[in-house]
Parts: structure tokens; sequence; C-alpha cells
């Protein structure tokens, strides 16, 4: 999927920025693309050019890869001075897992750059959907075929589990799950310092990172994770810290804001704006919290949220392939739907997410009346009112709700 995506924008501007999580696969994605590579977190002689002439170390057959960018942030500057000088499209790739600081001195890249962002790989791309409910053609509002898929509760949480990540795919669940606390602990102990070079306590980014999955897919604020941390840690995290914590997981592309969506209704109650909150993969919430798959199965109510972040994880890399992206919707009589998945061309549709098909009804009944409330005068309606669930049956309602299991749903 990303594939297509980085061919389209190499094509279109003289370099791309590649940028996502660690161990998303940016890298072997970027080879597939590069003709020549520099690692610049690991290669001996990459301080020893810049001090002769950075220039040096963008010469190479086209694209040329810059892998692990942000190592050495001045080679943007370089970057954008050669492709202004050069006049060519796809002249370099840079791939990185964080984000560099504001005030490195980068100039813009506006006119030399283009962006994709690299997500852990969706159903689709793992071979776990069929595909055959496609976000593109939800989004024109066709009925969902009839399909049976090979999906239960117990497969669900395995997945979730074990991750998106490329890596993991050939590890057994429990080796995954280790793996993936090892990631969290990385995290902890290195990364979050590493990335602008301050130290910060570790057992203070567990703790947060634990509070992060406890409230995982909801509007949960910033007071209200200070509030966690302090009765469920027995820690005590200042304001100002949780902010630069945030932050930093923000830069490391670890943790991700879910936007509210705007849009014009018919009531007097207003819209919540608030953002809910993610990780970059679900398996990350399991891990920083030790889960396994006896207790998750003991404790379905959470099982729920995760199943909600999963959704979003998935949507948005179909939503991406769809020049689209994915919102959420609250307001303040309380009515809510988890993901509105909106065109640039303004073409919407609007997505509960139940893990079990017994919840299917009143998710229908929640739609039902959130496009009730839509003006249409100001606001096209929906293409498509959609339910995702975890069970194996995907369908269309005599309502004309589509539900969909995840296990069918693709780009």
């Amino acid at each position: 999927m990303i594939e297509s995506e980085i061919a389209q924008k190499l094509g279109a501007s003289g370099a791309l920025l590649l940028k996502g999580p660690k161990a998303c696969g940016k890298t072997e994605t970027a080879k597939q693309f590069a003709k020549s590579s520099i690692h610049l977190d690991t290669n001996q002689d990459v301080m020893v050019m810049m001090d002769i002439d950075p220039v040096l170390l963008l010469e190479g057959a086209t694209p040329r890869l810059l892998d692990e960018w942000q190592e050495i942030p001045q080679i943007w500057n370089y970057v954008r001075r050669e492709v202004d000088n050069r006049k060519l499209k796809g002249q370099f790739i840079l791939t990185g897992s964080a984000n560099p600081e504001e005030s490195i001195g980068m100039h813009s890249g506006a006119g030399r750059f283009t962006v994709a962002e690299m997500q852990t790989m969706s159903w689709q791309e793992l071979g776990y959907s069929s595909a055959k409910a496609s976000l593109a053609s939800l989004l024109v509002g066709e009925s969902v075929v009839f399909t049976k898929e090979d999906l239960d509760l117990d497969t669900s949480l395995d997945r979730m589990i074990k991750g998106g990540w490329p890596g993991l795919q050939r590890e057994s669940v429990n080796h995954a799950a280790l793996l993936n606390r090892a990631y969290v602990d990385l995290l902890a102990e290195v990364d979050m310092s590493r990335v602008s070079q301050v130290r910060r306590d570790p057992q203070k980014v567990r703790s947060l990172l634990r509070s992060l999955a406890r409230n995982l897919a909801t509007q949960v604020d910033n007071r209200t994770l200070q509030a966690d941390i302090e009765k469920r840690e027995d820690a005590v995290m200042s304001r100002p810290t949780l902010i630069d914590y945030l932050d930093a997981l923000s830069r490391l592309m670890v943790f991700e804001e879910q936007p509210a969506f705007n849009t014009h209704i018919r009531s007097a109650n207003s819209l919540r704006k608030s953002p809910k909150r993610h990780f970059c993969d679900v398996s990350l919430a399991i891990a920083a919290l030790k889960l396994n798959k006896k207790f998750l199965m003991q404790d379905l109510r959470y099982c729920g949220f995760l199943f909600e972040s999963l959704v979003y994880h998935d949507l948005k890399c179909y939503a991406r392939a769809n020049d689209a992206e994915v919102f959420h919707y609250r307001d303040s009589a309380g009515l809510e739907v988890d993901a509105i998945v909106q065109q640039s061309g303004g073409a919407w549709a609007a997505f509960e997410v139940k893990l079990g098909m017994g919840m299917v009804e009143a998710a229908a009944e929640h739609l039902l009346r959130f496009k009730e409330v839509i003006d249409p005068a100001k606001t096209i309606p929906p293409a498509s009112l959609n339910i995702i669930t975890a069970g194996n049956r995907s369908y269309t309602r005599p309502d004309g709700i589509n539900v969909i299991s995840l296990a069918s749903l693709g780009v």
C-alpha cells in the first residue's frame, strides 16, 4: 500500500521523507526504490564527511537513501539545496524513526519534499483480510456483498498481541509478546532520552505508557492522565513533565491523536474537540500493561477499546490510500461515533466499532441517530454508515447499514 504512495511522491518531488515508528519497516521498504544508500546512524565515515563536505553524503546513484537522517538533522538543508541545484525528481529518500526538534533550524522543504507516513502493517497487508469490503467502495455508498471470513475472538486477540510489526510475523504469539515488551523497555530506558538528548526518568515513562494504555481510544485529557498516574501508579508527574514526555512520544511516532470531526449539526448541542489517543500499534498498549490472552479474555470491555484502536490503525492506513483522513465525533449530548473517514473532496463515511456481533443493533441505532443530527443544508450526507466487528460475517442490513468483519475490510 505504501509502495504506490512512495512511487507517486518520488515522481512528484526531488526528495521524499519517509517517516514512521522504529521497526515498522521503513528502511527495507525504502531499499526497494533506492539505487544507493548510506546509514547515518552506523556509518563511521559520516562525521568525517560532514566535517570535510556534507555534500559527499549525497553523492551516489539516485534515488539515494539517507537512513536515520534525524541523527544528522543538518543534512536536511543540504538535501534541500541539492534538490534546488539538480532540478530533478526522485533524487533522495530520507527515512527516520523520530522527528527532530524544531530548534535545529531546518529550512522549509516546501516544493522540494513530499512526505509519506508509514505505519505497522494493516490486516490487508498481513494477509488477514480479504479486502472484499473496500473503503473506496464505502466512500461512494456501495453495499457490502455477504461474506463469511475465518475469524473469531481468539484469533483477533492473538493478532492484537502480536501487532503489525514486519519483523514479528514469523514469531509465535508468546515470543512476539516478549519482544513487544522489550520494545517498551527500550523506549523507556533509551529512546525517550535519546530523542532530544534530554534525560527522562524511565519509571515515569513506564507510568505514562501504562496510563495511556489504560485510557486507549478515549478522549482522556492531560489532567486525567496526571490523576490516573498519581492514583494507579503511586507516582508524581508534574504537568510540564507530562507534556514534555507526551511530546517526546509523539516525536518518536509511538503516540498519536485521532482528531475530532468538524461538521455542522442541527441540534443545539456543541461539538467536543478533544482528540482520542492511540499507540502507533495496539500491541504496545498490551505490552505496556504486560497483559496476556487469558487476562484479555476476562476483560472484554477493555478488549473493546483495544479493538477500536486496531480498527483506527487500519482505517488510517486504508484512508491514506484513498486521499482521506480519520476523525471521531462526540457532542455535548454524549452522542459518539468511533471513526469518520473523510476524503479531501468532502465525501465521508461513518463507522462504529464493536468487538462482538451482539452489539450490532445498538450500534446501528447510534449511527441512525447520528445521521439525523447532521445538518444537510451545510454538510453532505454520509456516503455510508458502517459497523466494523471482530465477527466473521460481512453484509448490508435492510436499513442500509453495512456490518463489516475487520477480516473483510481493505483499501
